[in-house]
């Protein structure tokens, strides 16, 4: 588990994702859910990739309900990434580090 992942939930979501000062990708995930565990060391590496440009949370929809609900959270692995408490970019299911990299990078104006 990489120490550059946070996990928040709904009491903490605003001042973690909302406020951050850097854009934020945001991993929707469950326990049961078999790609959610698939894609989570794509998203611990994304982590690393990108620590002091942009940094990386997961939420837990069983534990976070009302987080979820309000970002329309149907189908996970959702991941969001948010830039000034906007939602830029929006990846549903499990995909590949290049694919990540690619939205990642379209949505902060840099080359990894």
């Amino acid at each position: 588990m990489s120490d550059k992942v946070m996990y928040v939930g709904d009491v903490d979501f605003d001042a973690a994702v909302l406020q951050s000062d850097q854009p934020v990708l945001v991993d929707f995930w469950a326990e049961w859910c078999a790609p959610c565990k698939m894609i989570s060391p794509i998203v611990e590496e994304l982590a690393e990739v990108y620590d002091g440009r942009m940094k990386v949370a997961k939420v837990n929809i069983d534990e976070n309900r009302a987080t979820a609900i309000k970002y329309h959270v149907r189908s996970i692995p959702l991941l969001l990434l948010f830039k000034n408490g906007q939602v830029q970019a929006t990846q549903v299911g499990a995909v590949g580090k290049g694919q990540l990299t690619q939205m990642i990078d379209k949505t902060l104006g840099t080359v990894a």
